[in-house]
């Protein structure tokens, strides 16, 4: 078998499965987006924000349960197939564990690979707008009054219009200890691809005697390149608390680490989208070989309730565990990377020890 020309068995397995997760995945999204629809409806002015609003729900939806479709539809395609024989006949004809594994695991990493690209996109930023059409400012980007440390100085933003990428009066300052050693102004600045360039910026530095502030001195720059790696769309999520897609997340983390700043809440934030979802895949494996293979040996309302019940806790102590990394309370390697080294090493003795067992 290769990757063009798939056997038999595979076909079969990968489009029974794939049908299952299509299904429990737009059933599941769908169900999350009309609920919040219903809740927050009230807000919503128009037909046609009504219509944007549960798009938009419906993709942070999709973000958000696919690891979840992803486990039950492993559990219902696992038991369909007991259920009708299907898992005897093909052990009957030779087929282990780890080969009838196989199908659904490839599916299932492609999902994960396909919303691991939609996380690089717009489509990390669906919640974001649903929020402004509750506000009915969709169009309302600027972002106002900003402060902040940018490598040994500090700086303020008067205002920050991210999807234009310009920003309106600008003020960085110099302090060593409790003197101002000097100040940058300019009335704009534009983003130009990694940095900002401030244009008809005033530089005053500030001359102290003895500790006292004598005199300035006043030069003025008809440009200056400064906030070099701070994206728009990083200093609004910064500052504002919005959301970030993994590449911007990840620049932000490695920018934060630069100013030796705290980056907690974003370490957390790009684990959620990156490593978290892979307890799914884990937990697949660790179902589909401790799931029984023969009819005979199940009880069919007890194993589905056993399965869905440990996927959900396992899924809600992850999220809690997330929750308390972003705060801050562990760091998030413990909260997120470490819960799931764990998950999948138990994956790993299960897929080594149990795949010749029939029953």
């Amino acid at each position: 078998m290769n990757f063009f020309s798939p056997s038999l068995h595979f076909r079969y397995l990968a489009k029974h499965y794939i049908k299952n997760l299509v299904s429990i995945l737009f059933g599941l999204s769908f169900a999350f987006a009309a609920i919040d629809y219903f809740q927050y409806s009230q807000g919503l002015h128009s037909f046609s924000h009504k219509i944007l609003y549960i798009f938009y729900m419906w993709q942070e939806a999709l973000g958000l349960l696919y690891p979840l479709a992803i486990v039950f539809a492993l559990i219902m395609t696992k038991l369909s197939f007991v259920k009708n024989n299907t898992m005897g006949a093909f052990h009957a004809f030779g087929y282990d564990k780890k080969r009838l594994f196989l199908p659904l695991l490839i599916v299932s990493l492609c999902v994960y690979g396909i919303f691991m690209l939609l996380h690089t996109t717009e489509f990390s930023y669906a919640k974001d707008k649903a929020n402004l059409l509750l506000k009915n400012e969709l169009g309302a980007y600027d972002v106002n009054d900003l402060f902040f440390k940018y490598n040994d100085t500090f700086v303020y933003i008067k205002k920050l219009d991210p999807v234009e990428k310009k920003i309106k009066d600008i003020t960085i300052f110099k302090v060593e200890g409790y003197q101002v050693r000097y100040t940058i102004h300019a009335p704009s600045a534009k983003f130009t691809g990694n940095e900002w360039n401030a244009k008809n910026a005033t530089i005053k530095t500030h001359v102290y005697k003895q500790g006292e502030l004598e005199r300035y001195t006043s030069e003025y720059k008809e440009s200056i390149q400064t906030l070099e790696g701070y994206k728009p769309k990083i200093i609004e999520s910064l500052y504002e608390g919005k959301t970030l897609n993994i590449m911007d997340a990840y620049s932000t983390w490695q920018l934060l680490n630069k100013q030796h700043l705290n980056s907690d809440k974003i370490r957390a934030s790009f684990y959620d989208k990156v490593i978290v979802p892979l307890f799914s895949i884990a937990l697949m494996l660790i179902l589909f070989f401790k799931l029984p293979f023969h009819a005979r040996m199940m009880n069919t309302g007890g194993v589905i309730a056993l399965s869905l019940g440990a996927t959900f806790v396992i899924w809600g102590i992850l999220f809690g565990l997330n929750q308390i990394g972003s705060n801050g309370v562990l760091s998030p390697e413990m909260t997120a990377i470490f819960p799931i080294l764990l998950l999948w090493l138990y994956a790993f003795y299960v897929y080594m020890n149990d795949e010749k067992r029939i029953g």
